[in-house]
């Protein structure tokens, strides 16, 4: 198993573990906060998330991987950057706490920021520390700390929402979450060393952070504005609503790409480094992130309704227009994932700030005037700005690695006929359970087992490139437990 495997295989241990809990957190406390309840968390959890992107950014975690020559000295620098930042953030939400307060009408926002300004002088700790896990491909380590401190936040958070805390459950979980995770990672560092003051160089990771950090922000701004222009113009159930429609679309992310994720900026910059021609790295990527995206959104949209009422019960069924607008919308973003790693490993960052800043002004315009009419208008609106969005990415990415829509085509021309014939099992078993009147849990145990023999047959029918990386991760899995059991 080579390095690159080996750091999959450790970040699917965390995710899937994380995500375990996830499922069981989410179902319990759809069941214990109502809509209204959940809205107000999920507001100043966007406020909060579109602040620390920028320190995380900003600071200088991406600078600490991509760094060719990193010494001690340019690690404490980032640290020291990262927490002066994200201590500014701090105090400006603590300053502001109340205007937000006032803004969208709601005083319960005032405690919540307040509890998450205190999380933003610990995030710092574990920003610095995880990004040099993430560098020497150390996946085993930070899966077990993310794993204790992700069980930490959901059973803190069900436990509070039990007893009555309400929207600050979520919130206090979080912290607790913080709190856990940045004393498991000291421990395992067992120095401060890096973790000193220092502004030396400075200046190179200010001029770093400076792309990466307006780049990130402008994209989390976008991702989160549907949450604050419904909670300013409707109510923080529609809040609610959309946020859980939206968690339940991101399954695959937290299934796939943020196992992913982690591992994608550290292998680019290796495969620079090394003189491997990216262009058909990306096209590969594409070919086969898009045979498991493409299948499971569309058994996604179409089971959506059986999915909720057995996930998050009758009380979320409202959501079910929303999950199947935004699973089919985020069909075109399969390239996500891979648009800023690929641009900064060619030494373009500022074709990443370009490229937002060309489709997410429009997007948000178009987020804006569908706000005025509810959730499902916002949903819907993403049927026209995601593939906007993902045409301006996969057009910079073309001109810096000599892509063209052809070998796009090519990339995804059998991922589409696994995709198609994935979703015609699925409609099958639609079909046939809904003619012997069965009940949600058959219903849903059918479509999987449909979906999975069709997904299956096409692979094989396609002849996909998946099916060649699977029996290299197998050899490699089946050769890892040998030796750990010799």
């Amino acid at each position: 198993m080579n390095d690159i495997h080996k750091a999959i295989f450790f970040s699917a241990l965390e995710k899937y573990g994380s995500f375990i809990f996830f499922v069981f957190a989410t179902a319990i406390l759809a069941r214990l906060l109502t809509p209204e309840e959940f809205g107000i968390f999920a507001l100043v959890n966007a406020i909060t998330t579109i602040a620390a992107s920028y320190f995380h950014e900003f600071g200088g975690a991406n600078y600490i991987i991509q760094k060719d020559n990193l010494s001690e000295r340019n690690i404490r620098t980032a640290f020291t950057v990262t927490f002066l930042t994200s201590a500014f953030v701090a105090v400006l939400l603590l300053s502001l706490r109340g205007v937000a307060a006032h803004f969208f009408s709601q005083e319960g926002l005032r405690l919540g920021l307040a509890v998450c300004a205190v999380n933003f002088l610990l995030v710092p700790i574990s920003v610095v520390l995880t990004a040099l896990l993430r560098r020497e491909m150390a996946f085993g380590t930070l899966g077990r700390c993310n794993i204790i401190s992700n069980i930490a936040n959901s059973l803190s958070s069900i436990a509070l929402a039990a007893i009555g805390y309400s929207y600050m459950a979520p919130i206090y979980g979080m912290l607790i979450g913080t709190v856990v995770l940045t004393i498991l990672l000291l421990m395992h560092v067992g120095s401060f060393r890096t973790l000193k003051p220092s502004l030396e160089g400075y200046r190179e990771v200010l001029e770093f952070g400076a792309y990466s950090g307006a780049v990130v922000i402008i994209n989390v701004l976008y991702q989160w504005s549907p949450q604050l222009f419904l909670g300013r113009m409707l109510d923080f159930s529609a809040v609610g609503l959309y946020t859980r429609a939206v968690s339940i679309t991101q399954v695959f992310d937290r299934l796939v790409f943020q196992v992913l994720n982690p591992i994608i900026m550290p292998a680019v910059f290796a495969q620079t480094r090394s003189g491997v021609k990216l262009k058909d790295t990306f096209l590969s990527a594409i070919e086969l992130l898009s045979v498991l995206q493409w299948p499971f959104l569309i058994f996604l949209a179409i089971m959506s309704h059986t999915i909720i009422l057995l996930w998050l019960g009758p009380t979320w069924i409202e959501i079910v227009p929303l999950v199947q607008l935004l699973s089919i919308a985020s069909v075109s973003l399969v390239a996500a994932s891979l648009t800023y790693p690929v641009l900064v490993g060619v030494g373009r960052i500022q074709d990443t700030v370009i490229s937002s800043l060309i489709s997410l002004p429009p997007s948000f315009i178009v987020v804006l005037l569908a706000s005025h009419y509810g959730a499902v208008a916002v949903a819907a609106s993403a049927l026209i700005t995601f593939p906007f969005q993902a045409a301006v990415a996969l057009y910079f990415i073309g001109k810096r690695l000599g892509i063209s829509p052809g070998d796009l085509a090519r990339a995804v021309f059998k991922s589409s006929a696994v995709a198609l014939i994935t979703s015609l099992a699925v409609l099958l078993s639609v079909g046939l359970t809904t003619y012997v009147h069965a009940g949600p849990i058959v219903e849903l145990i059918s479509a999987s087992t449909f979906a999975a023999v069709g997904w299956i047959v096409a692979l094989f029918a396609t002849n996909h490139k998946l099916l060649e990386q699977l029996k290299l991760v197998a050899r490699g899995i089946v050769g890892f437990v040998r030796i750990r059991l010799s």
